[in-house]
């Protein structure tokens, strides 16, 4: 990581960090000019497992996408952590192996286990002092002050808007380097949650195509208030529809020439990818 996130919610403008779920992805999304990456747990669980986000993906398969990221991009990458993947102690082993793969920011929530996607029914959460004695637990754990703890509450679908303000407030009041507040379902809510915290940190929304959340561009969404803007699932949302027509044509026509105008070819895979600079740099070394 090259870059320094605390410094960058420091400034003016909201940070539009799309989703990403692997070092693909996250190169495409740095060619496309974005300051910063959201792996998303719930795009990994999609992509790498082919299941829903119920909270089957594992602290190692998270740590690994991480480094894998890290090592081939330079943005600095907001980690959803989902729950810690455990108890405090746990926690402490995923900040610190998190932390050590390259992450900018690490997210936890307040969940109980096994999770399940924020805009899924069904979710329960775990009670204030537990979810307070993680945090510590994640802050205390963390060896760079430049490494952010993201603290989400869950808390609106099952305890109502008010309850999840008051869990906010608390984690806030843990230390946190900015808050998340899921599925926020109205105007007014995300207004209302602006008004209490934007003016005292960084406040993330979280925009899912179909979910409870009103989708808005960052621009409404920073002239709201909020510091941080993701677009999580929409890479693996985008792949599933493009693959899903894909597949079907070549079924159907035993051969790609129909999709070939919205392919790249080989050439320019390998352009993307960076091929010919790997390569030349392979020969730097054959004549040493």
């Amino acid at each position: 990581m090259t870059h320094d996130l605390r410094t960058r919610l420091q400034q003016p403008g909201i940070l539009h960090a799309p989703g990403v779920y692997d070092a693909l992805t996250a190169l495409i999304a740095e060619q496309a000019g974005f300051e910063a990456l959201y792996l998303s747990g719930a795009s990994l669980a999609y992509t790498s497992l082919g299941r829903s986000d119920v909270g089957l993906t594992t602290y190692g398969e998270v740590r690994d996408t991480v480094a894998r990221i890290t090592e081939r991009v330079a943005l600095p990458l907001i980690v959803d952590a989902d729950t810690g993947f455990g108890n405090a102690i746990n926690v402490q082993r995923t900040v610190r192996g998190f932390e050590r793969a390259g992450a900018a920011m690490v997210q936890l929530e307040d969940q109980t286990f096994p999770k399940r996607c924020g805009h899924l029914s069904g979710k329960a959460v775990i009670p204030v002092a537990e979810m307070c004695g993680k945090l510590h637990a994640a802050l205390d754990a963390r060896l760079e002050a430049r490494t952010l703890i993201l603290a989400r509450t869950d808390a609106l679908a099952v305890e109502g808007f008010d309850a999840a303000l008051e869990r906010a407030e608390r984690y806030l009041a843990c230390g946190v380097d900015a808050l998340f507040i899921e599925a926020l379902r109205t105007p007014q809510q995300m207004d209302a949650a602006c008004a209490r915290f934007a003016a005292r940190v960084p406040l993330l929304a979280n925009m899912v195509e179909g979910g409870h959340t009103p989708v808005e561009p960052v621009a409404q969404l920073q002239a709201r208030g909020f510091r941080i803007a993701i677009f999580p699932g929409g890479a693996a949302r985008a792949m599933a529809h493009a693959m899903t027509g894909y597949y079907a044509s070549l079924r159907t026509h035993g051969s790609t020439a129909p999709w070939q105008d919205r392919m790249l070819d080989f050439d320019g895979l390998n352009d993307l990818l960076g091929t010919p600079e790997l390569l030349a740099l392979g020969t730097r070394y054959e004549a040493v």
